[in-house]
C-alpha cells in the first residue's frame, strides 16, 4: 500500500512540475488567450484563400522592404541586401565601419533608399555594432556594382542593450530622416530627454538636428516609447508608430512633436496628465508590431509574435488578421491596391517553413471584407 501511495505522490510532483515549466515558459511563438482592450474591438477572423504570390525567398532574417519601379532592395539582419529583379534575386555585401552586434534582435535592421537614389546610388541604414561596448548608429550608405558601403556616419552611439534597439527608418512628408530608438531594457531612459534611447528621433538628412524639432539642439521628436518599430503617414500627414509593449499591451500610436508617450509610467488604458495614451493597444494578447503601411483609412502592420499582417481601421478603431498562417511578419510595404511582405521566421524565435523566409505579394482586394 506504501509503494502504491508513494507512486501516485511521484506521479502527482511529476505532472505538477510539467505544468509550471509550460506556464511558465514563454516564447516568441506561444500565444496567448486575447482580452478585448477598451480602445479596440477584435473582429472574428475566418481563413480564406487569398492570391498570394512568392517574389523572393531562402531570405536571411529580412528586416526592411524598399521598392523602387519593379525593383525590390530588402536588408538582412547578418549583414547584406537583397535585390530582387526580374524574378531574380541577387546577395549584395554591405561593408560596414564597425563590427555588427550579435545579440539578440540586433544588426542590419533599418534601410531606406534615398529619394534621389537612382541619381546618387545613395540609401540610409541602422545597424548595431559592437566596439568597446553596444552602440546603435545611423549612416549613409551608397552602391557601387553589388556593394554597398558606409559613405557617412550621421548619429552615433545610440546606446544599445541585450535587447529593444528600434531600428526603423523613415523619410517623412517633410523630408526629415526618422529613426526608432529602443529603450535598450532599461525603462528609466525613455523618460530622459538627455539620453536617445525609448525615443523616435528625427535628422537632416545630412545627420544634423533640425531647426523645428521640439527639443533645443536634440535629435528628440518624442518619447517615452519602450521599442517602437513602425512609421508610417497617412495623406493628410498624419505620423503613426508601432510599439512592442511590456508583456502584451502592444501599441499603435499617433505621433505629435515633443510628445511624452507614457512608457514606463502608463501602458494599455492608464491615463496620467501631459502623457499620450495609444490609439490601439492589444491588451493582455501580443502583438509584437513591426513595420506598416496605411491606405484609405486602414493600417496594415507587420506582426511577429501575432503571425500575421494585421489590419486597423481607423474610422471603426477595430482590428483583424488581414493575412495569417505564413509566421512571423517583420515589414510591410503598399504601392496602389498591392501589399508587399517579408516574413521574419528565420530570426531564432520563429519556426521556419520551407524556403523560409520569404517576399510575398497580394492585393488589398483579395483579401475582402
Amino acid at each position: 500500500m506504501v509503494g502504491i501511495m508513494k507512486k501516485w505522490l511521484m506521479l502527482f510532483l511529476v505532472a505538477g512540475l510539467l505544468l509550471y515549466g509550460c506556464s511558465n515558459e514563454e516564447t516568441e511563438n506561444t500565444s496567448r488567450s486575447p482580452k478585448k482592450p477598451e480602445t479596440v474591438e477584435e473582429k472574428e477572423t475566418v481563413a480564406r484563400p487569398v492570391e498570394l504570390q512568392v517574389l523572393a525567398q531562402d531570405l536571411r532574417i529580412p528586416w526592411a522592404i524598399n521598392k523602387t519601379n519593379d525593383t525590390f532592395y530588402i536588408s538582412e539582419r547578418e549583414g547584406a541586401v537583397v535585390k530582387v529583379e526580374n524574378g531574380k534575386q541577387t546577395r549584395q555585401e554591405v561593408v560596414f565601419e564597425k563590427p555588427l552586434a550579435n545579440a539578440p534582435e540586433a544588426g542590419f535592421l533599418g534601410f531606406i533608399l534615398a529619394p534621389d537614389f537612382h541619381e546618387t546610388g545613395k540609401a540610409f541604414g541602422y545597424y548595431t555594432y559592437q566596439d568597446q561596448g553596444q552602440f546603435n548608429r545611423i549612416i549613409e550608405l551608397t552602391i557601387e556594382g553589388n556593394q554597398w558601403r558606409e559613405a557617412k556616419l550621421l548619429l552615433d552611439k545610440i546606446p544599445s542593450g541585450n535587447i529593444h534597439h528600434g531600428g526603423r527608418l523613415a523619410l517623412g512628408p517633410d523630408g526629415k530622416l526618422y529613426a526608432t530608438a529602443g529603450d535598450a531594457a532599461e525603462a528609466e531612459l525613455a523618460q530622459d530627454l538627455n539620453h536617445l534611447n525609448g525615443k523616435i528621433l528625427r535628422l537632416n538628412q545630412d545627420g544634423t538636428v533640425p531647426n523645428d524639432n521640439p527639443f533645443e539642439n536634440s535629435y528628440v521628436y518624442s518619447y517615452g516609447h519602450r521599442n517602437p518599430q513602425g512609421l508610417v503617414w497617412a495623406e493628410d500627414g498624419t505620423m503613426y508608430a508601432s510599439e512592442h509593449g511590456p508583456n502584451a499591451h502592444d501599441e499603435i500610436n499617433i505621433i505629435e512633436s515633443g510628445k511624452n508617450y507614457g512608457w514606463p509610467v502608463i501602458v494599455g488604458d492608464d491615463k496620467q496628465a501631459e502623457m499620450e495614451s495609444p490609439l490601439f493597444h492589444s491588451g493582455t494578447t501580443t502583438w509584437a508590431p513591426s513595420g506598416m503601411a496605411i491606405s484609405d483609412g486602414k493600417l496594415y502592420v507587420a506582426t511577429l509574435r501575432g503571425n500575421a499582417v494585421r489590419e486597423f481601421n481607423l474610422e471603426t478603431k477595430e482590428t483583424k488578421e488581414a493575412v495569417s498562417g505564413l509566421g512571423r511578419i517583420r515589414d510591410v510595404l503598399l504601392e496602389g491596391d498591392q501589399l508587399y511582405f517579408v516574413s521574419n521566421n528565420t530570426d531564432g524565435r520563429g519556426i521556419p517553413q520551407e524556403n523560409d523566409d520569404k517576399l510575398y505579394q497580394i492585393s488589398l482586394s483579395s483579401l475582402g471584407e
